[in-house]
């Protein structure tokens, strides 16, 4: 774990605010523990996200275990309990919601860092599963040690260990873990993989996590690469959200093949897991047909439409929100809404709209994304395209023209909920008397509260 620690100390900063997904298992509570190291020499802010799944006797336990240790080590203990799950696919699902909560907790406490305890043996793991499943070419590639989320970075500090190092670290320094014996049953597909392949290859390299890793920056180099000539592509061939087939049958079939990829992955985003290069290859077809219109339906419920000379997803039916008046509440969908509240003490977050009414032209109101439409944004100077904002913001197309905005009377706009606020907006320190929040979520929301 030296050369863990040695990362982490050359990467931190005093008073740096990091959000760590920690279960109480052995890996996470390593991770804890390496970070609690570094605390004795460096300040930080440490604030540890605990996901209750709801689904084992022991979690309850575990909860309590963990926020007593976080208590005892001065450490802000955040936790989310999962009331109901999705049938479809319970991991998939499970995954969703954490991140969910991560992130959320990276916006109120504006961390520097996010991090997770995933190792090596997890990384041969996630490479094999999508070897074996198939992917786009990405995703081979497992997941990286370090992701810059913009605001903040993902890391993932132990991708050089493996689970016999965390074992023998944990003994010798005798840091307390719960075990979660579902990990012991093949009836998961990870499971398979970390029983019986992951033996076989370590006996053949007792190393062999850094073969993968070594696999894995080489994907992400040619990615690179690649990524370059892809936008280059996307230029000519993406226009008002629509594949421009003209321009797109000109190109070479490697980038043919990642510009659909990216289409993919804008459409898809946490889910892209659920495109195979089957999926790919269908819509290539798609694009080389001699027939002018067709359709292709796709994982979640997502049809791929072809008309002539053009390729787009196909926009489900969205309420309009044109023109509703913002008073109290406006549920935007089954899990987005925008309420009026008294107070918080949240000062800088995209989620949160302070006002002073004697700016604005009341009422306000809630309505979709207009041709040619421009604001101007918070601490800047001049106007800037709502279209840009959404790109720069990689807002999936079709979401685009269904995200709410927020405007005055006189259609001035205040702010893209989530997103960006615009120079109307008030600090905490300021004179204003309307505050709006902004809640976006996978549960569906309870009128009544």
């Amino acid at each position: 774990m030296n050369n863990t620690l040695k990362y982490l100390k050359e990467k931190l900063q005093p008073h740096d605010k990091i959000v760590i997904g920690v279960s109480a298992g052995p890996d996470s509570m390593c991770l804890l523990s390496l970070l609690l190291e570094i605390k004795k020499a460096i300040p930080l802010d440490i604030i540890v996200a605990h996901v209750h799944h709801n689904v084992r006797q022991e979690s309850d336990e575990e909860a309590v275990f963990l926020e007593d240790y976080c208590h005892n080590h001065d450490c802000i203990f955040e936790m989310h309990k999962i009331e109901h799950y999705n049938k479809d696919n319970f991991h998939e699902y499970a995954r969703n919601i954490r991140y969910q909560f991560f992130n959320e907790l990276v916006t109120k406490y504006q961390a520097n860092y996010l991090m997770t305890a995933h190792h090596g043996d997890d990384l041969i793991e996630t490479i094999l599963m999508r070897l074996t499943r198939g992917t786009i070419f990405k995703g081979y590639a497992g997941f990286a040690k370090e992701t810059n989320n913009g605001t903040y970075t993902l890391l993932r500090p132990l991708i050089h260990n493996t689970k016999n190092d965390i074992a023998a670290y944990n003994e010798l320094h005798q840091i307390p873990f719960r075990l979660d014996k579902s990990n012991e049953k093949d009836k998961y597909t990870r499971n398979r993989y970390r029983h019986n392949l992951l033996p076989f290859l370590k006996a053949e390299n007792k190393n062999v996590h850094l073969k993968f890793l070594q696999f894995s920056d080489e994907i992400n180099l040619i990615e690179n690469f690649l990524a370059e000539k892809t936008t280059d592509a996307l230029t000519k061939v993406l226009l008002s959200d629509k594949v421009c087939l003209c321009e797109f049958n000109k190109l070479h079939p490697l980038i043919k093949k990642r510009v659909i990829e990216y289409i993919l992955k804008e459409e898809y985003q946490n889910n892209i897991n659920h495109i195979t290069l089957h999926h790919v290859q269908l819509i290539l077809d798609m694009c080389n047909s001699p027939k002018a219109n067709l359709q292709l339906s796709l994982p979640d419920k997502k049809v791929l439409i072809k008309s002539y000379n053009e390729l787009y997803f196909k926009i489900p039916h969205k309420p309009n929100l044109e023109s509703q008046i913002l008073e109290d509440t406006v549920i935007l969908n089954s899990h987005e809404k925008i309420e009026k509240i008294a107070q918080t003490s949240i000062d800088k977050s995209n989620y949160i709209l302070r006002l002073n009414s004697q700016e604005v032209s009341l009422p306000l109101k809630v309505r979709c994304k207009k041709t040619g439409d421009k604001m101007q944004l918070k601490n800047a100077s001049g106007h800037k395209k709502i279209k840009d904002i959404f790109i720069d913001s990689k807002i999936p197309l079709p979401k685009r023209n269904s995200w709410p905005i927020v405007v005055d009377n006189n259609d001035t706009i205040l702010w893209i909920p989530g997103l960006k606020k615009s120079k109307f907006d008030k600090n905490n320190n300021e004179k204003y008397d309307i505050i709006y929040k902004y809640v976006k979520g996978d549960e569906k929301l309870d009128e009544k509260k």
